[in-house]
């Protein structure tokens, strides 16, 4: 197979749904740059103190929690392709601002307002990812998270090259590349046929925020989000500090699970297409994550090769367990979102990914490196209990889905929306 017919057989087919994938590997190939450079760039640049951008950056998350809902909640109302490319043009222009930054209260406000559209733009694509996704949204979704990892590696390389420089010149460089694969990004979303706004249904506003069985499944969402910092923050610290293992191996195990990711996540997504197999897909991935979780703490103790051996078989677990993971939360994030309200539903249960982004860190440094094997036992006991919690969740969330369909269908019908939601 020639290698031009290999990449189109790999790209989604002509139309909106490789415009979306073109952009989303564009804007993740900015998010790549800041990803592996961002903290770096505030500390050796502009010379903030670590705990200052450690402050900042907290102060970020926390706008970003409100912003994904409110611009959701938009997006579902005014339409979401103008949306979603007004959240691009303010990340780029906010990341732009970067190279003024001067002190700690200028960082907060532009790291703030780069995080917010951030957020805020993973909700206002959700109803785009709905509307062109085909039958099956949720496996479009997995293969954008797939283009997501190969755009970061790509971000991450070119960073690495900055880095190796150090110069102020480079790393303005970078942050100027990063506000300019936003743009455009949201440059080649413009050519998206617009999505119709949806009728507004009988009900509360906000009504995401009312759906109780909905936010249970957020916590528990966000709590095994937690994961993705294991490879990040956790296991770099403890193979350099608690084993014998090459330091070298942090890139390592990275590539491992990028590589995983990027080959298997559409296929993992495929076989999880109802709610209730999101379900059982969180409780293997709990499961999953125990078991990785036992063998990273038992590399610290024995000899060099057992020890790489241990540490690249619990990342090769860990990334199965990441597959059904995100299977688990693209099928019940937006099986159980109502078609009028996807954009504010998934705004919320962005909330779960957003406070385990903040939260996370801490939890693992504190129980896995400080406290030490214990710890990694503990953090992966949690993962497995959350797991197993889930299709419990999952099947109160349907119960509660059902009886809402049924509250709303006579109004609707009454009111000549009914048509509108199904033709959705």
């Amino acid at each position: 197979m020639s290698l031009p017919s290999a990449l189109s057989k790999a790209l989604p087919p002509a139309g909106p749904r490789r415009v979306i994938a073109a952009s989303n590997f564009v804007n993740t190939v900015g998010s790549g740059l800041y990803l592996t450079a961002g903290v770096l760039y505030f500390t050796q640049a502009v010379a903030l103190p670590a705990h200052q951008v450690g402050l900042g950056l907290g102060i970020a998350g926390c706008v970003s929690l409100a912003a994904g809902i409110a611009v959701g909640h938009l997006a579902d109302r005014r339409g979401a392709r103008g949306v979603y490319a007004a959240t691009l043009a303010v990340q780029a222009l906010a990341t732009a601002a970067f190279v003024l930054v001067d002190g700690f209260w200028p960082f907060v406000v532009a790291v703030s307002v780069a995080t917010g559209a951030k957020a805020a733009g993973v909700a206002a694509r959700s109803p785009l990812i709905r509307h062109h996704g085909g039958e099956r949204p949720q496996e479009f979704r997995a293969y954008l998270r797939a283009v997501t990892n190969v755009g970061i590696s790509l971000g991450a390389l070119l960073a690495g090259v900055a880095v190796h420089a150090g110069t102020l010149t480079a790393y303005h460089l970078l942050v100027v590349g990063n506000a300019l694969a936003f743009a455009a990004s949201a440059v080649l979303v413009l050519p998206l046929p617009p999505v119709r706004p949806v009728p507004v249904a009988p009900g509360p506003r906000r009504a995401a925020l009312r759906d109780g069985p909905y936010l249970v499944l957020t916590v528990l969402d966000g709590v095994m989000a937690v994961q993705f910092k294991v490879l990040t923050v956790a296991l770099p610290l403890w193979l350099v500090e608690a084993t014998t293992a090459p330091s070298w191996l942090v890139s390592g195990t990275m590539l491992v699970n990028t590589v995983i990711v990027v080959a298997l996540q559409v296929r993992a997504s495929r076989g999880v297409d109802s709610p209730a197999a999101g379900g059982r897909a969180y409780r293997r991935s709990g499961v999953a994550f125990l078991a990785s979780c036992a063998l990273i703490s038992l590399a610290a103790g024995p000899p060099t090769w057992a020890a790489v051996t241990l540490l690249l078989v619990a990342v090769v677990v860990h990334a199965v367990g990441e597959l059904w993971h995100a299977a688990a939360g693209f099928e019940v994030s937006f099986a159980l979102a109502p078609p009028g309200a996807t954009g504010q539903y998934l705004g919320v249960f962005g909330l779960g990914a957003g406070l385990a982004e903040a939260l996370g860190p801490g939890l693992l440094l504190s129980l896995c490196v400080t406290w030490g094997r214990p710890g990694w036992y503990v953090v992966g006991a949690l993962f497995a209990v959350t797991g197993l919690a889930a299709p419990l969740a999952v099947r109160r969330a349907e119960r509660a889905q059902r009886a809402a369909q049924a509250f709303v269908a006579p109004p609707l019908a009454q009111a000549g929306l009914g048509g509108a939601l199904r033709r959705r």
